[in-house]
């Protein structure tokens, strides 16, 4: 697991990172066509129930998607960079206890197989260190678990 806090801001609140990786047996191009489906998280997501698009972009920079997990909660997201095959990067904004939160998936070769890494900058809503050191952990034990489906998903077609 690596996430961190970065710093206070003057207003009390705090900013972090989350990030986590894997390495799958898989090209590049099998990989992208599951991570790069932006309403398509319920096929490798932890706790997703369903995705549904927001928008008429449906997997570019502008796509919107509205995500209903599992325990109940919603997401709203936006799709803010995209490079086909290579990285989708995108914002949350709703749904979150946080007043910002920006994460981005990178796929790579690294070899014979691909590279997967997501990561993320968050910013908290208050000034409670404790709580939001627990949500950065929950956070990247949900990226984890989401890559271990991802990996399972790719290696188990082979």
């Amino acid at each position: 697991m690596v996430f961190k806090i970065l710093s206070q801001n003057k207003n009390g609140t705090f900013c972090g990172t989350v990030s986590e990786s894997t390495v799958i047996n898989s090209t590049t191009t099998e990989v992208w066509k599951i991570v790069g489906n932006y309403t398509g998280l319920g096929e490798w997501v932890e706790g997703v129930k369903k995705t549904e698009s927001l928008s008429k972009v449906k997997n570019n920079f502008g796509a919107a998607r509205k995500i209903y997990f599992a325990y109940g909660g919603n997401v709203i997201e936006y799709a803010v960079g995209w490079k086909e095959e290579e990285y989708l990067s995108y914002i949350a904004t709703s749904g979150l206890p946080l007043q910002g939160y920006h994460a981005t998936i990178t796929v790579s070769q690294k070899g014979k197989n691909s590279l997967v890494e997501w990561s993320s900058f968050l910013i908290s809503y208050d000034s409670d260190k404790k709580k939001f050191m627990q949500f950065l952990e929950s956070m990247s034990s949900f990226y984890a678990g989401s890559l271990v489906h991802l990996k399972e998903k790719l290696e188990k077609t082979k």
